[in-house]
């Protein structure tokens, strides 16, 4: 295909995403509606400041935890009294707070927006190079924030009598005990899962809808202990800090096969397919 041809093309995409006008019926949004939504979120992403984006990436991080403390909370309730695999699926009921206060308050979070901040690359909006530059302030401050509440979450569950620090230990190897392969494959699903939420979130025009969604699709996560980068960068770096079954190593084969993990889904099963999918279907016209 010539530099004509592939201009030509994209001028076709862009035409038909300006159609893609968002309704004000009660309708169901298109195919073309949502993607248009999605990438002008993107693009408003891309330009806000360097700052601007860590800071709500660090948000994001220490929103997250409150998931954690809910986990470390119902395991620590219900140690002794039930068995350890019923505690680990009874908590993918709390699993969702941090996502639903993440989300709907709109902080960037890296497993959302992995999506997101890719579409406006494929749309030949953005460059490679700038989506990683951003991925990287993101995961950064996701991270940053997400050490911060690993620290206060376990000083102050623990004085608190809501658990002690073998539930921490015990969430901690929960996510870590597996091999790299499953880790990585987990978190492709996960990373699915969540860019998926992120495309009904926008699909959605009641708030009470995108809370159903939220809590459907981040329990499912919860529930079937798929890897999450942000949730487990606070499980396992507080299991890390309490004891050694869990070092350095651990933590970062674990965080590095979920961060990559996460990202391939979002970007592959989300991305590419649903932009793909517009796109075949401009060419048909």
């Amino acid at each position: 295909m010539t530099e004509i041809q592939k201009e030509k093309k994209q001028e076709n995409i862009d035409r038909e995403l300006s159609k893609s006008d968002t309704s004000d019926n009660d309708s169901a949004k298109s195919h073309g509606e949502i993607l248009k939504e999605q990438l002008c979120q993107g693009q408003e992403i891309y330009k806000r400041s360097d700052s601007s984006i860590f800071l709500s990436s660090v948000t994001a991080g220490l929103e997250i935890g409150f998931s954690f403390l809910l986990i470390c909370s119902v395991y620590g309730f219900f140690e002794g009294k039930l068995a350890e695999e019923t505690i680990f699926k009874l908590t993918s009921f709390v699993y969702p707070l941090g996502f639903i206060m993440v989300i709907l308050g709109q902080s960037i979070l890296f497993t959302e927006q992995t999506s997101l901040l890719t579409l406006p690359v494929l749309n030949k909006k953005r460059s490679a190079a700038s989506l990683l530059r951003l991925w990287g302030i993101v995961i950064a401050g996701n991270l940053a924030g997400g050490f911060l509440m690993a620290l206060v979450v376990k000083w102050i569950g623990i004085n608190l009598g809501l658990f002690d620090v073998t539930a921490v230990q015990r969430i901690g190897l929960h996510v870590t005990d597996h091999d790299s392969i499953v880790i990585l494959v987990s978190a492709i699903l996960a990373g699915w899962l969540m860019a998926l939420l992120s495309w009904l979130v926008s699909s959605s025009k009641e708030t009470i809808s995108r809370l159903v969604v939220i809590f459907l699709i981040t329990a499912v996560i919860g529930f079937t202990g798929l890897h999450h980068s942000i949730v487990g960068n606070i499980e396992a770096f507080a299991g890390m800090l309490v004891t050694p079954e869990i070092g350095f190593w651990e933590y970062f084969k674990f965080q590095g096969c979920a961060l990559v993990g996460n990202a391939m889904g979002g970007v592959i099963f989300v991305a590419v397919l649903k932009y793909r999918a517009f796109v075949y279907n401009v060419d048909a016209y």
